[in-house]
């Protein structure tokens, strides 16, 4: 029998680009990982990127050893979810360019989070932001201070 794994992600810019921050929650069972990152200069597609990699990258880290499991990413970003789980396919057949022949933004993300999602079985589900789903918001909260370089007490338990 497998567990599941859930990790709410949210990713945010002052300017676009500009001070940039994002905040993953993994919730693993009864234990809560809160997760956070920052950038003095992003745009909010690279913060919405970089969210999966960090909840992803502490799967990989704590729990590669431990059994499988599956993992449902929740995100508000239809840009972060259509990406991985249909644009890439073309991308990648078309030497990284985009349905205009241009150079695909933020290769080197989608390339880092495409090989993490090779090592599990993730199901991507979008969630409304600001919409009152409790983990979305906090997400939303992790990612906004960290952007707005505030400090903030991240949950692990």
């Amino acid at each position: 029998m497998s567990e599941k794994v859930i990790i709410y992600t949210d990713g945010a810019a002052r300017g676009n680009p500009g001070p940039a921050g994002w905040g993953a929650i993994v919730i693993d069972g009864k234990k809560v990982h809160e997760l956070g990152g920052r950038s003095d200069k992003a745009t909010n597609n690279q913060m919405e990127l970089s969210a999966p990699i960090g909840g992803l990258k502490y799967l990989k880290k704590h729990k590669m050893s431990k059994g499988t499991f599956d993992i449902e990413i929740f995100s508000d970003s239809k840009y972060v979810i259509l990406g991985i789980t249909e644009w890439i396919f073309n991308w990648q057949k078309n030497n990284w360019r985009n349905a205009a022949k241009k150079p695909v933004v933020n290769q080197e993300l989608w390339e880092e989070l495409f090989e993490l999602t090779k090592l599990f079985k993730i199901k991507w589900t979008y969630v409304k932001g600001h919409a009152g789903v409790e983990w979305n918001e906090r997400a939303d909260v992790i990612a906004t201070s960290f952007a707005d370089d505030e400090p903030i007490k991240l949950i692990s338990h």
